[in-house]
C-alpha cells in the first residue's frame, strides 16, 4: 500500500519574499513566540515539515507551479490547453515572445522559493545554540532546501538577492542582487553541511524526507552546471556506489504509484487522494494535498480525445508532447521508454481510442502535434472516488531521480576525459530502456551528443530540457523557429520585487525585459 504523508503547514509565521508588505504592515497575530517555540523537539519537526509543505505548494500550485514554469520553455512540451488564451501567462512562457515582468506564474514561483528560504533561515538561525536531539538533522534539511531553492532561482533568474539570515525589522528587507557565482558558493556551503548531517536513505523512516544521497546528487549537479566536472564526479560516485540507490527495472515502473518514494527517487513531492476534494472545497491558487496538475495535464475531454480504452481519464489538455520528442523516440528505436512517456495519435487509435480529427485540424486542440502524454498520466488507479475524481490524484512529482544522476555523471566523465566510464553510466540508462550499449567508437563531442539526446528522452516532461540547452549553448540551434531569443535564457525578476525591494531598481532587471 502506498505510504502517504500529510504536508502540514507550520504554526510559525512562514516569512515572506525579499520585501513583503504583509510582514511590515500586517504582522500576524496567530503565531507562537519564537523565543520558546524552538525549545521543543516536536515544534522543530513541525517547522521542518513546514518547509516540505511550502515545496509542495510551489511545485503543485495549479496553473502557477514551479513544475510548469520550469517545463514549458523546453522543446519537449507545449503549453496546450483549450486555446491560445487559456492561461495566457503559461502560453507566453511556452511561446517566449511576450513574457512579462508581471507574469503571475513566474512571480508566484519567485515568491514561494523565497518563502521556503525564509522558513529555512528561521529554522537554521533558531537552532544554532540548541541542544535538542533533532537539531543537526533539522538544520541539515533546512540547508538542503535553502540550497535547492537558490539553485532553482539562480538557474531561472541569474543574479538574485541572497538572504541567509532572518531580517530583524522592516529596514532589513531591502537586499541587492548577488552574482550567480556568489549564490553558488552559498549553495555549496549549505550542501556540504547537509551531506555531513543527513542520514542515508536506508535509515530514513519517513520516505519523503531527504537523504545524504539527495544532497550529494544535488551537489554534483550544481558543480556540473558550473562546469566543475572533476569536482562533481566524487559526489556522483558516492550516490552510484550506495546500494540504496538504483534504477527501477523498467521505464514504466518509475511512474507507477506503487513505486513512489522508491529506489530511484532522490527527491519527491508527495500528494494524497484521501482529502475528498470537490468543486466546493478545492483551494484554487492555494494548498491542495492532491495533485491537481495530473487532471490539468490529462488529454482534453469534450469529445476530443477518447482515451478510456488505454486506461486513462480525460483532463484539461495542458502539457502536450511535441512532435520533435515523439520523432526522437522513433529515431532512437526507443519503444519501451516512449511507451512510458507518450502515445501518438496512430497508437491511440490502434489501441481503440479516438481523436476528433475536425477538432485537431480546426485548432480546437491547441498546440497539439500528434501525441498525448503518458508520463504523469491521468490513470484511474491514481485517483479516488472520495470527492470529485479529477480533483484527487495522488501522483507524486519526482524532482530528482537516480537516472538523472547517471546522466549527469556521464556528462561529467565525458567532459573530464573519461569516456569509457561515461559510456558505462550512459549504458545503464539505455539498457533499462531496452536499447543496446552505445558504440565504443563514440567518444569526445560525439559521445556528448549521445548524452544530450539520451537526456532528452529520459527526462522528457520533467523540467530539465530548456535549462540544459541554455547552459550547453544549444538553445539558439535547438529552438530555432520557436520565437526563442537569448533574453529568454533568464526569466524577468518580478516587477513586484523591484517595487518592494529598496535595494533594487529598474537597472537590476534581466536584459531584454
Amino acid at each position: 500500500m502506498k505510504r502517504t504523508i500529510y504536508f502540514i503547514a507550520s504554526v510559525l509565521f512562514l516569512g515572506a519574499v525579499s520585501c513583503s508588505e504583509d510582514f511590515t504592515n500586517n504582522p500576524r497575530e496567530d503565531v507562537q513566540d519564537l523565543a520558546t517555540f524552538f525549545l521543543e523537539e516536536e515544534n522543530v519537526e513541525q517547522a521542518v515539515i513546514g518547509v516540505y509543505d511550502l515545496m509542495q505548494y510551489n511545485y503543485g500550485r495549479d496553473w502557477h507551479s514551479a513544475f510548469l514554469v520550469k517545463l514549458l520553455p523546453g522543446d519537449d512540451a507545449n503549453a496546450a490547453g483549450g486555446n491560445s488564451n487559456d492561461q495566457p501567462q503559461l502560453q507566453d512562457i511556452d511561446d517566449y515572445a511576450n513574457v512579462a515582468t508581471s507574469n503571475p506564474s513566474i512571480e508566484s514561483v519567485w515568491n514561494l522559493f523565497y518563502r521556503t528560504i525564509a522558513m529555512s533561515n528561521l529554522i537554521i538561525e533558531n537552532l544554532q545554540e540548541s541542544n535538542l536531539a533533532n537539531k543537526d538533522r533539522a538544520i541539515a534539511e533546512a540547508k538542503f532546501f535553502r540550497a535547492w531553492c537558490y539553485f532553482e532561482l539562480t538557474t531561472m533568474f541569474g543574479d538574485i538577492p541572497l538572504r541567509l539570515t532572518v531580517p530583524k525589522g522592516a529596514e532589513d528587507f531591502g537586499l541587492s542582487k548577488s552574482t550567480r557565482a556568489e549564490v553558488y558558493v552559498a549553495i555549496e556551503n549549505d550542501l556540504n553541511d547537509a551531506i555531513t548531517n543527513l542520514p542515508e536513505k536506508s535509515g530514513i523512516a519517513d520516505p519523503f524526507r531527504v537523504s545524504k544521497g539527495a544532497a550529494q546528487a544535488v551537489m554534483g549537479k550544481v558543480l556540473v552546471f558550473q562546469e566543475k566536472y572533476a569536482e562533481a564526479i566524487p559526489f556522483f560516485e558516492s550516490v552510484i556506489n550506495n546500494p540504496s540507490h538504483d534504477l527501477e527495472p523498467t521505464a514504466g515502473d518509475v511512474w507507477s504509484v506503487n513505486n513512489e518514494f522508491g529506489v530511484e527517487s532522490l527527491l519527491e513531492i508527495g500528494f494524497i487522494s484521501t482529502t475528498g476534494r470537490d468543486w466546493g472545497n478545492i483551494a484554487w491558487g492555494g494548498r491542495n494535498e492532491s495533485n491537481l496538475h495530473i487532471q490539468l495535464m490529462g488529454p482534453r475531454g469534450d469529445g476530443i480525445f477518447g482515451v478510456g480504452s488505454v486506461g486513462l481519464l480525460n483532463g484539461w489538455g495542458f502539457n502536450l508532447p511535441t512532435s520533435k520528442l515523439a520523432n526522437a523516440f522513433d529515431a532512437a528505436g526507443d519503444t519501451d521508454r516512449k511507451g512510458a512517456t507518450l502515445m501518438t495519435e496512430a497508437e491511440l487509435i490502434a489501441a481503440g481510442g479516438s481523436v476528433d480529427a475536425s477538432a485537431a485540424t480546426g485548432g480546437v486542440i491547441w498546440d497539439y502535434e500528434g501525441a498525448i502524454r503518458l508520463k504523469y498520466a491521468t490513470k484511474a488507479e491514481d485517483t479516488s472516488d472520495d470527492g470529485v475524481r479529477e480533483l484527487n490524484y495522488s501522483t507524486n512529482f519526482r524532482l530528482l531521480r537516480y537516472a538523472e544522476v547517471l546522466l549527469l555523471a556521464a556528462e561529467a566523465y565525458n567532459r573530464n576525459g573519461n569516456d569509457p566510464q561515461a559510456r558505462i553510466e550512459l549504458n545503464k540508462i539505455r539498457n533499462r530502456a531496452g536499447l543496446a550499449d552505445i558504440s565504443v567508437s563514440r567518444a569526445g563531442d560525439d559521445l556528448f551528443d549521445d548524452i544530450v539526446n539520451e537526456k532528452f528522452l529520459e527526462l522528457a516532461h520533467e523540467g530539465q530540457r530548456f535549462w540544459d540547452l541554455v547552459r550547453w549553448g544549444r538553445a539558439s540551434t535547438e529552438l530555432v523557429g520557436t520565437g526563442y531569443s537569448v533574453k529568454n535564457n533568464l526569466y524577468p525578476i518580478p516587477q513586484t520585487e523591484i517595487d518592494k525591494n529598496s535595494e533594487l531598481t529598474a537597472a537590476d532587471q534581466n536584459p531584454g525585459y
